[in-house]
């Protein structure tokens, strides 16, 4: 099942005053994570502030709790070089090296670093914002407006036609790579619109009995998947061309044929796994 978030995880927007140090940071050069350089598994950085390290961030956000350990993101420019003994590493090639809560929380700090350093000024009268105490938000002293963090929904779905499930490959995937069909949620749509309505712009299926399988966040850079399975109802594959370069009916029992599937980091894979098992065992 997607990633759920462990009940020792308390978010929060402002530290304790008598904060116990020292903390763990992740420290991020534009989408870059600091991590040590050592071989196995990623360490983060845990210290009392960054500057024991010798950087100087130019904004530092608060996480909240994680187990025992208060948690901060730091943005730095970004030509900064890393200490001795550490690297700057991309989030994607952390899957499976940082414990999964701390995978998770990278991807939500560096949501969150990036939000902050894209809304240091008010987007309607050009004015420095300040940042809330009781949200996470930057709000205006000039005309209130409030910017929260942005966030993106997209829809996924997989369908189903008896015993075979349709899948498709874009143009900007990996050579070979199949995966379940998926876009941005328009002003206006509930989730099994925007379903549907993808479906049949990009392979000219209809369908149907759309069911709700699981949500991921999904830091690339600042969506929220929420995934589903529904069932055939009529028409024929007909790419569009442009989202969609080609899709086949692919029998769940041949699916270790296929050359390339989504990462085990996505929720598509977790997705195509869960149907795939659903449809072998029925």
């Amino acid at each position: 099942m997607p990633f759920q978030w462990p009940a020792a995880y308390a978010p929060a927007i402002q530290p304790p005053v008598d904060l116990p140090e020292p903390s763990l940071w992740f420290v991020f050069r534009g989408a870059e994570l600091l991590v040590a350089a050592a071989p196995g598994a990623a360490t983060l950085p845990h210290c009392n502030h960054p500057n024991t390290l010798g950087m100087m961030p130019q904004r530092i956000q608060y996480l909240g709790v994680l187990g025992e350990q208060h948690c901060f993101s730091a943005e730095l420019a970004v030509d900064a070089v890393a200490p001795r003994g550490w690297i700057w590493q991309g989030l994607r090639a952390l899957f499976g090296a940082l414990d999964e809560a701390q995978f998770a929380l990278a991807g939500r700090a560096l949501q969150i670093v990036e939000w902050d350093r894209t809304h240091q000024y008010c987007g309607a009268c050009g004015r420095a914002t300040v940042a809330r105490t009781s949200e996470r938000s930057r709000e205006c002293p000039g005309c209130g407006l409030v910017a929260y963090p942005r966030l993106a929904p997209a829809v996924m779905g997989l369908v189903r036609r008896e015993k075979d499930l349709l899948l498709a490959r874009a143009p900007r995937f990996p050579k070979d790579m199949y995966s379940a069909l998926a876009g941005f949620v328009e002003p206006g749509e509930t989730l099994e619109q925007c379903l549907e309505r993808e479906v049949y712009e990009e392979v000219g299926i209809k369908i149907r009995n759309v069911r709700y399988f699981a949500s991921q966040p999904w830091p690339f850079p600042h969506s929220l998947m929420i995934a589903f399975f529904a069932d055939y109802c009529s028409g024929e594959i007909r790419v569009d061309g442009t989202e969609i370069e080609d899709a086949k009916w692919f029998d769940a029992k041949n699916l270790e044929n296929l050359p390339r599937l989504p990462a085990r980091i996505s929720i598509a894979r977790r997705l195509i796994d869960a149907a795939k098992g659903e449809m072998l065992a029925s």
